[in-house]
Parts: C-alpha cells; structure tokens; sequence
C-alpha cells in the first residue's frame, strides 16, 4: 500500500515537473528561432594608431582563418609617466583567409598618434567593403607607425 501511494504522488508531480521545465514564454522561443550566426573581431593597436575589424552576418556556410600580430616597440624609455610619442614600428598585421556564403564587412583604419589643434586625429587611410554572395577572400594588411617609403621593401618572387 505504502509503494503505491509513492507512485501515486509521483505520478502527480511529474507532470508538474515537466512542465514548469516547458514554462518558457513563447516569445523566448520566437527570438532563438530568429537568432542570425554572427562571427566578428575587432582589433585596435593604439600605439600604432592603427584598427581593424572583420565581420561575417547571416551567413550558411563560413571557413575562415585570420592571423593578427600586434606589435608595439619604443624606441626610447620614458620617464615622469609621460607618453612616448616617438615610438618607432608598432605595427598592425592581418593575413585573412575565408570562404562565405553570406555577408562579409572588412574594415580598417590608420590614425596619427598626436591631435592636432583641434584635438582630432587625422585619418591616414580607411578602406571598407561590405560583400555578400558566395565568395572567397584573401587579404594581407599591413599597418605600420612611423615608416617612410624607403624603410619598408616587398620581396618579389621571379617568374619561372
């Protein structure tokens, strides 16, 4: 008799159970089933003045390998806490390689480390695509501070 009064009060519970676990409004369903696959990341390397964001939005199918190295050197040693604006070869570099079906963002930004009277920093360059469709990408951005057209060279592979 007692076994079955314990079945009995299980049998009871048991539906209560289950559904307070089922207990979610309709509308937390509603949002999860609308949820849209998003894959993004955004680096900024403030010594170099230098940003970079990379961005994949409603997307079906997404292959993607991005390398980032963010360096920053000084050059000189600062005293007093004070910011050491002659910093020599910080530099921003980004190798992407990706295949989408979807949407694609790729950004970037090179700024100057010091304001000008104004308090503004001026814009070196800025580059922006917005992509979508099937496709396949493959960059290599190179941001660096405080480099002249001589202190950089491209290695150039012969033709066979």
């Amino acid at each position: 008799m007692r076994a079955a009064n314990i079945i009995l009060v299980a049998l009871l519970l048991l539906p209560t159970i289950t559904s307070e676990v089922n207990a979610m409004p309709d509308s937390f369903y509603q949002a999860m089933s609308k949820m849209r696959p998003e894959n993004t990341i955004c680096v900024k390397n403030y010594d170099a003045g230098a940003s970079f964001t990379e961005s994949y939005r409603d997307f079906e199918h997404l292959e993607r390998e991005t390398e980032i190295k963010s360096r920053s050197y000084s050059t000189s040693n600062t005293t007093n806490n004070q910011s050491d604006f002659t910093r020599g070869n910080a530099s921003l570099e980004v190798r992407m390689l990706s295949s989408v079906q979807g949407k694609a963002h790729i950004a970037w930004q090179s700024r100057d480390l010091l304001p000008d009277r104004m308090g503004r920093h001026a814009t070196y360059s800025f580059a922006r695509e917005d992509l979508t469709g099937v496709f396949n990408i493959e960059k290599l951005i190179q941001l660096w501070s405080n480099s002249t057209l001589g202190s950089m060279h491209t290695d150039w592979l012969p033709c066979s």
